[in-house]
């Protein structure tokens, strides 16, 4: 609203902050009244008398409302310019390196803008400077840094508009222009009009110097108080069209007049702005120089020659030329790299994705390289581009810290860097992943640090997720490579590209399957293990279903510190006489991951050290009859063992799975395997008082065929107070703990048992020691004396002994 009667209008040199910057300050302000006004509404149902009673009260007449009307007062709000800025400049933003990026974005909108402008009539726009360019420049000894732009200018009046009044953005002015024209969004920067005045986070005293093509060459300048000047410099036409900044840096700012700090910020935020960025760099240059003589010496010379009659200019000597180093100025492109990810997947060829990956990665290509990428365009409710790669070989300290590394995934914006540093853009379990994504439209707050809205980054990430997860499909579909024709009969036959992938970063797989319920399924597909049948070939879930006999209803698994452990388990015995194939699950994570995906295809995850397992492809009838036989013939030693070693185990069983091995342990479903318990003991922070609660899920199993399992029953049966059978029967429980993989909680008490089964083998009739050896007198060592001659000059005596 236009100020009341006689109240005078801002002079141009202290111009109040428009409505916009009322928008910004007004908003917290409009959050508080709305959580007054709810606070307001629950007041009011909480005494719904007394607020009919307040209302009444408190309502306005037609007559009060239009008296009002026509005497009420009209008011623009009121701001401290200078306390505005203050706001703006270090409320925005978080680091102050921020400024470059901002200008810089700022002069790739100008010089945008003249390109467009000169598609028409480039004679006319461009003139003879033809070259659309930023450059970039500091003077050391005035501490002052230059951003200089080849692009549209601005006029005195967009001086005054542009700059002069904060959130007033020339950009979006331009872009609202085309679109009234007709013309669509050529994707400038610029939206919120407070870019520019990031530079005061670094400077203490701004000069632009502006040229447009419609008027003369101004130059405005402003300290970041309540005021700015604008003048025609009396220079003339220096710049010939375009901008130039000049800062004045602060004391504290003094960092931004090294050339390789400015070239750091320009290659991490611009690095793929579309126009050249120039650095005014030095280096060093070893140039020829004469080496020069005393003037002494070379007059005593020629004094010398003269008095033998020869002349200097008989003698024509060469001039001695040393070398020397020396600073030499010069211009320097930085943002060589090329944003090949705004052009078509088909015209770029894959030398190119691999140089792509060398920058993103800031490694060399014989270092590393990616083994396989990912080009896309996504639509919908939030249209970005990305390319993504998976690197060939993880970092040595891939999974040191899994949960605070962070994919290497940056987010720009029409290509000027937002952040690389994305909280849950990714999940974790993709955190090996480099790449990028760039979106138009994506909605930032006014620093373009941080997105304003989780649910459009939450929409991104599952666009992500799910090309990437369609990247290491495709990538598992790959074939081995074929042998050169000239290789080695010794030379292993190269892998399948998706083995290499799944070394180096299985473990993520399976932490994905832990973490990412959505796509737990297409996960548990990319999984591979060995198996008991396998050989060296690492099976998926489908391959190990599609091989299942028909009567199998689980997929069966063993878990174990390592293959060569798993290997010798003794419970793939049973396995292996049925010819049922078993998975090795050989890394910590393997049963966690297990645990959470529980079933594939519809076929349950099984443990065989647990509680479940059939192996039974018969008559189940006659099975059930055999195993009731069984349970009534041994529940003499159920119940011994039940009643005696309580602590131990949980309960006993008779089963008939087991081959060779007189008894085993195993856990319930939902319990602890032995390999799990051995996990949770070597965790650093394991509480040692809940470990006992580890111990109440064993279970013994008994085979009923074994002769020690007979002989047991037949001296329980006979006296099971006997002293002898109590210890072969902890001993065999004990051994069958070892053996099940289990940890021993009281080796004092195995130790005494075993040396008493030792001594009742030996017939050691009692635990008492021998007397002492008995020593008769004292007897003295001689030493006997050898003479020199005994020994040789090696000190060996003549015989060859020492």
């Amino acid at each position: 609203p236009r100020p009341p009667p006689g109240r005078p209008s801002a002079p141009v040199g202290s111009r109040a902050p428009r409505s916009a910057v009322c928008r910004i300050i007004m908003r917290p302000l409009h959050l508080m009244l709305l959580v007054g006004m709810l606070g307001l509404s629950a007041f009011v149902h909480r005494s719904a008398a007394q607020t009919e009673y307040e209302v009444l009260a408190s309502e306005f007449t037609t007559d009060d409302i239009e008296a009002m009307e026509d005497a009420k007062e009209v008011h623009a709000f009121e701001a401290d310019t200078h306390r505005v800025m203050d706001i703006l400049i270090n409320s925005l933003y978080k680091a102050k390196e921020i400024f470059l990026r901002e200008i810089i974005s700022n002069a790739s909108d100008a010089l945008d803008k003249i390109r467009f402008l000169a598609l028409q009539d480039p004679q006319e726009v461009l003139g003879d400077n033809r070259a659309l360019e930023i450059r970039i420049s500091f003077d050391a000894d005035e501490k002052t840094l230059t951003i200089r732009d080849t692009g549209v200018g601005m006029t005195r009046e967009d001086l005054i508009n542009n700059l002069g009044t904060v959130a007033k953005s020339g950009t979006s002015s331009f872009v609202e222009a085309l679109s009234d024209a007709g013309d669509a969004d050529m994707g400038l920067i610029g939206q919120f009009g407070v870019g520019f005045y990031s530079v005061y986070l670094v400077a203490d005293r701004v000069r632009v110097v502006s040229k447009n093509n419609n008027d003369e060459q101004y130059v405005w300048e402003s300290q970041a108080d309540s005021s700015f000047s604008v003048a025609e410099d009396p220079r003339g036409n220096t710049l010939g069209r375009g901008t130039e900044i000049t800062l004045f840096l602060k004391e504290d700012a003094h960092e931004y007049l090294d050339q390789d700090r400015l070239s750091e910020l320009i290659q991490r935020y611009s690095e793929f702005i579309t126009f050249p960025i120039h650095l005014y760099k030095s280096h060093k240059e070893e140039v020829a120089v004469d080496e020069e003589e005393g003037s002494s010496a070379a007059g005593l010379k020629d004094t010398e020659d003269e008095a033998d009659g020869v002349s200097a200019s008989d003698e024509e000597e060469e001039p001695k030329m040393r070398t020397e180093q020396v600073d030499v100025w010069d211009w320097e492109r930085i943002n060589s790299n090329v944003a090949i990810w705004t052009r078509p997947k088909g015209e770029i060829e894959d030398e190119e994705y691999r140089k792509f990956y060398s920058v993103l990665s800031q490694k060399s290509l014989g270092d590393t390289e990616p083994i396989t990428w990912i080009h896309f365009t996504a639509e919908g409710e939030v249209e970005f581009k990305s390319i993504l790669y998976i690197p060939k070989d993880a970092p040595y300290d891939q999974y040191d810290d899994y949960h605070e590394k962070r994919a290497s995934v940056r987010l720009y914006v029409r290509k000027v860097l937002i952040t690389d540093e994305i909280e849950d853009f990714l999940p974790k379990y993709l955190n090996f992943m480099r790449g990028v994504v760039d979106s138009d439209d994506l909605p930032l707050n006014v620093s373009r640090e941080t997105l304003q809205q989780h649910k459009i980054l939450k929409v991104m990430g599952k666009k992500i997720v799910r090309k990437a997860l369609e990247m290491i499909r495709k990538l598992s579909l790959q074939p081995a490579p074929e042998p050169e024709i000239d290789a080695d009969e010794d030379e292993e036959p190269p892998e399948a590209p998706y083995l290499h992938f799944y070394r180096q970063f299985g473990k993520s797989l399976k932490m994905g399957v832990i973490e990412d319920g959505a796509n737990r399924s297409k996960l548990a597909k990319l999984l591979r293990f060995k198996t008991t049948t396998g050989g060296d070939e690492m099976r998926s879930f489908e391959q190990y279903v599609e091989d299942m006999p028909a009567w199998q209803d689980a997929i069966y698994f063993v878990a174990a510190e390592s293959q060569e452990a798993a290997e010798k388990s003794p419970f793939l015995e049973a396995f292996e006489k049925k010819g049922v194939e078993v998975l090795y699950f050989t890394e910590p994570v393997d049963e966690y991951m297990a645990q959470h995906l529980g079933e594939f295809d519809g076929k349950r995850l099984q443990n065989i050290a647990k509680e479940g397992v059939n192996l039974d492809d018969g008559d189940e009838a006659a099975k059930k009859r055999r195993e009731r036989a069984y349970k009534e013939k041994f529940k003499p030693l159920v119940s011994y063992y039940k009643k005696n070693f309580s602590k131990k185990i949980k309960s006993a069983q008779v089963v008939t799975t087991l081959e060779s091995a007189p008894c085993l342990v195993v856990t319930s479903q939902y319990g602890h395997s032995a390999n799990m318990e051995r996990l949770v003991r070597a965790q650093t922070f394991a509480d040692p008082s809940k470990l006992q609660y580890l111990v109440s899920s064993r279970t013994l199993q008994l085979n009923p065929r074994h002769p020690i399992v007979v002989e047991l029953l037949k001296r329980v049966e006979e006296d099971d107070n006997d002293s002898e059978l109590y210890d072969m029967a902890s001993l065999m429980l004990d051994t069958s703990l070892v053996q099940s993989g289990f940890v021993h909680d009281d080796v004092d008490n195995f130790a005494a048992t075993m040396y008493r089964q030792l001594a009742s083998s030996l017939s050691v009739a009692g635990k008492e020691l021998e007397n002492e050896t008995a020593i008769d007198g004292d007897v003295e060592e001689e030493e006997e004396d050898l003479d020199a001659e005994d020994y040789d000059d090696s000190g060996f005596g003549m015989d060859g002994e020492l």
